[in-house]
């Protein structure tokens, strides 16, 4: 498959990357882990004012009318930058499982939504702070409350259990799973890409017995491992994007999902390695992004759910 961007997609790409950049995302990510979540929430409505929120949500409904590839690519961004908060809840799963009405029109314009999502997500992020909470189970979406709050190895997935409400009107559950599943391998890439570069750089200025570590062979090989992950996975999550509202849709998410998990997940190790012993502070902005990867491996699917996923797509009828 020959995969480019159009001007406008890479146009709203390079846009949403300089406004990430002079957000200072960062320190919104350890406020955010602290529970100061005002940072992180002007920056929500930031992105909410450029559309990111309105992104797949139906021009009826005050939406942009996009297609997952701008989802994927609003995705991989907000990866890169460690941006804390509810975005696959809200931008990528509620629209699809809502359908329509009030509530998706208040997400498109930027309110915060959350869900527990039995067998995949089962808390919810930041439901202390979020508008609409609900809960998606055996097949039903019901309103939730929150409850006790979880441990998350990644401080800034505020978990939380809800208890469960009403029963929702609601659209198509396995649809809208599918459009998390492709946002949630997106914002594995990104934070994939971030990591290599971070490591890149610091091999070429850390120096050892007079030389860059960088300049090594095992190093450079390494490295080398990690970009030919990273660039198996970024296909694969395209296709997946062109193909997620279609018969093959579950199987190329899930295909996405395990390239993207397993290929972050090697270059947090590998960036963890160059850094050596201070890579494992938390006071080392690297510890975001590596504690990120691990929890989102697990995030809305784990890997053997998503390989038995693919083998049951692969061997039906054979």
């Amino acid at each position: 498959m020959k995969f480019t961007f159009t001007a406008e997609q890479e146009s709203f790409a390079t846009t949403l990357d300089k406004m990430l950049t002079s957000a200072d995302t960062v320190a919104i990510a350890r406020a955010w882990g602290d529970d100061d979540t005002a940072p992180g929430l002007a920056l929500w409505k930031r992105l909410a004012d450029q559309g990111v929120q309105a992104l797949i949500v139906d021009e009826e409904s005050g939406g942009m009318g996009a297609s997952p590839v701008e989802l994927a690519i609003a995705f991989e961004a907000l990866g890169r930058h460690a941006v804390p908060g509810p975005w696959v809840e809200s931008v990528a799963y509620l629209p699809m499982a809502l359908g329509n009405g009030d509530v998706v029109e208040a997400l498109a314009a930027g309110a915060v939504g959350t869900v527990a999502a039995a067998g995949s997500s089962q808390r919810a992020l930041d439901a202390d702070i979020a508008d609409h909470t609900f809960v998606a189970k055996d097949g039903s979406l019901m309103s939730g409350a929150p409850g006790e709050r979880a441990h998350s190895v990644d401080p800034t997935r505020r978990l939380f259990a809800l208890t469960e409400g009403e029963d929702v009107a609601h659209g198509d559950l396995d649809a809208a799973f599918d459009m998390a599943v492709l946002a949630t391998s997106a914002q594995l890439l990104g934070v994939g890409e971030r990591l290599l570069a971070d490591a890149v750089a610091y091999v070429k200025q850390r120096r050892q017995f007079g030389r860059e570590i960088g300049s090594y062979q095992a190093i450079k090989h390494q490295l080398a491992d990690c970009r030919i992950a990273l660039d198996f996975a970024r296909p694969l999550i395209h296709g997946a994007a062109l193909t997620v509202a279609g018969p093959e849709g579950a199987r190329d998410v899930s295909a996405a999902k395990v390239a993207a998990a397993e290929a972050a997940y090697r270059t947090s190790r590998v960036a963890l390695q160059v850094h050596g012993a201070i890579g494992y502070t938390q006071e080392f902005d690297l510890s975001i992004w590596i504690l990120k990867v691990r929890a989102l491996l697990t995030a809305w699917g784990t890997p053997a759910a998503h390989r038995a996923r693919i083998l049951s797509a692969l061997t039906v009828g054979a």
